[in-house]
């Protein structure tokens, strides 16, 4: 199974307050069905592909308003071949449109009242609906983090997006094709958001592989570091070496200032140390400390007259 259906069957699995109740089918109704009007009278479509999403669609249906629904389950011909739920309500269809502020006085509402939304776990009781009916994850093993809720709708998709931020969910708008889509980019972002909805378990799934993930790229950054330094120190101890044989062949070794005599024997002795290590050396071999500082001023005095010898 992917990320995305573990996350759905964790949210559909989850027990709602009487107060989410409302909110939480508001958004499944509103996102993943369709109102036709036959001979027969008026009645609600819903089609998904997610058998967790049909399955609490129906069982809200039954337990609050106590009708009936015509489940139907077809097959795609084409691509991956998945199952199509197909969820009919044909009885109490007004009433329930009414009651969940889909159909009011004025007509249909693309999104509910902030009056339904009033508390904070109503809030998040529509948000996990919402993902529920049209939601989709990236899985934490890839490269890229990535959530998003797409809708037909452009105020519906807004007024989602305005809903997260509420939760200090950031969340961008982005029209793809014939969709309306509202997601998140931001790692922490998108495990504050399935913390939100109540996927606590599908939460620390994330962060588990989220922090190894984070650890690992700490661990190859720091040893690309080290290995850059290391080349660096390479690259700077043979030029420097080159500087010292201009002299020995020269004048030799032996005219430059005693200071300066001893960093050059001390460069031909280690020529692969790093400027730290070359001080240390220095410590431990004349019994004198030197900064690092000292140790590339008195290198960069021997580069300057090894200069002096090529130019002439």
């Amino acid at each position: 199974m992917s990320f995305t259906t573990d996350v759905k069957a964790e949210i559909a699995a989850n027990e709602l307050h009487p107060c989410c109740q409302k909110a939480h089918l508001c958004a499944l109704i509103q996102m993943c069905s369709t109102l036709n009007f036959t001979s027969e009278g008026m009645h609600i479509c819903v089609q998904t592909e997610n058998a967790n999403t049909a399955k609490r669609i129906w069982k809200m249906m039954k337990e609050m308003y106590g009708v009936d629904t015509q489940l139907s389950v077809l097959r795609k011909m084409k691509l991956k071949k998945n199952h199509i739920y197909l969820i009919r309500i044909v009885t109490h269809v007004t009433t329930i449109l009414q009651d969940l502020e889909i159909f009011t006085q004025d007509g249909l509402q693309m999104h509910p009242s902030m009056r339904m939304l009033r508390k904070d776990c109503c809030a998040r009781a529509y948000l996990a609906g919402a993902f529920l009916a049209c939601g989709s994850v990236n899985s934490p093993q890839k490269a890229n983090y990535h959530l998003e809720i797409s809708t037909n709708n452009e105020e519906l998709a807004k007024f989602i997006q305005k809903i997260m931020l509420k939760f200090s969910l950031p969340a961008k708008y982005i029209k793809r094709r014939n969709k309306e889509v509202v997601y998140l980019k931001a790692s922490d972002k998108i495990g504050d958001f399935l913390r939100c909805i109540g996927a606590s378990e599908a939460l620390f799934t994330f962060e588990d592989s989220r922090i190894q993930r984070d650890f690992m790229n700490s661990l190859t950054r720091l040893d690309n570091c080290e290995l850059a330094n290391e080349m660096k120190s390479i690259s700077a101890g043979k030029k420097q070496l080159e500087d010292i044989e201009w002299i020995e062949t020269y004048q030799g070794i032996q005219m430059l200032p005693k200071k300066l005599q001893m960093v050059a024997n001390l460069r031909k002795n280690f020529p692969e140390a790093s400027l730290n290590e070359l001080c240390e050396c220095y410590s431990q071999a004349y019994q004198e400390k030197i900064s690092k500082s000292g140790m590339k001023h008195r290198l960069h005095k021997i580069h300057e007259i090894a200069n002096q010898y090529r130019n002439e």
